[in-house]
């Protein structure tokens, strides 16, 4: 009997893995999962393809920038490369657009158009980095809510574990243990959508940041070439 005792106790965790600890969960506690699940799923989804997006607009920036301070005609440059579907060219454009309007005329407003110069690049630079973050909003919603989330399916499981004590006038293991299980299962999947999130939040904000200082720093360097531009015609 103790021989037998022995072996079903170890036998015991064998109905404990993920897939069994899901189907054996009763709708609330599969409703959170699924949807911590799904939540996880595009988490990752949002990484990959911003690591990819990040990566691309980087080596593309570099190659951009180093491209046009090298050009000896900016208007040349611009026809050739202006179009480009990059922040940078974005920013270039808007600041080659107010220089033709700002200048276009019979008197140029030195001072003013210096200063539109600088709203206008910089007003391109928030726009460009808040698209860039669209779709991070939702990494940082996740690893924020996510394991409060988990937590709603822990606490369900744990008063299914009281209910099933009450009804069965019974404490062992055996009557508690399920409830336990599907609580602290739950509790590792809202963690597991919410780690990930909060590290990859925090890395592409940091990339986000270099890349908004990359485009002040060439915003800048443009609006002083224009700036000796305007003191030609003086």
């Amino acid at each position: 009997m103790t021989a037998y005792t022995l072996i079903s106790a170890a036998a015991v965790p064998a109905g404990f893995s993920p897939v069994e600890l899901f189907l054996q969960a009763d709708i609330v506690v599969k409703a959170v999962i699924i949807g911590l699940i799904l939540a996880s799923v595009w988490t990752w989804a949002i990484i990959i393809s911003f690591l990819l997006k990040m990566s691309s607009i980087k080596r593309k920036t570099k190659a951009f920038e180093r491209d046009f301070w090298q050009a000896s005609d900016i208007d040349g440059f611009f026809k050739e490369r202006g179009k480009a579907k990059l922040p940078i060219a974005h920013v270039l454009g808007s600041a080659v657009t107010e220089w033709r309007h700002s200048t276009g005329g019979k008197t140029i407003d030195r001072e003013g158009t210096r200063e539109r110069l600088s709203a206008t690049m910089n007003s391109t630079i928030a726009h460009e980095i808040d698209k860039l973050s669209e779709r991070l909003n939702f990494l940082a919603t996740t690893g924020s809510v996510a394991p409060f989330v988990g937590l709603f399916g822990t606490v369900w499981g744990i008063m299914r574990s009281f209910t099933a004590i009450a009804a069965e006038q019974n404490s062992t293991l055996a009557v508690v243990a399920p409830g336990i299980a599907e609580a602290l299962f739950a509790t590792a999947i809202g963690l597991f959508a919410a780690i990930p999130a909060v590290i990859a939040y925090n890395r592409f904000a940091h990339r986000l940041n270099q890349h908004e200082a990359q485009l002040g720093r060439f915003a800048d360097g443009f609006h002083a070439t224009l700036s000796r531009e305007l003191e030609k015609d003086i």
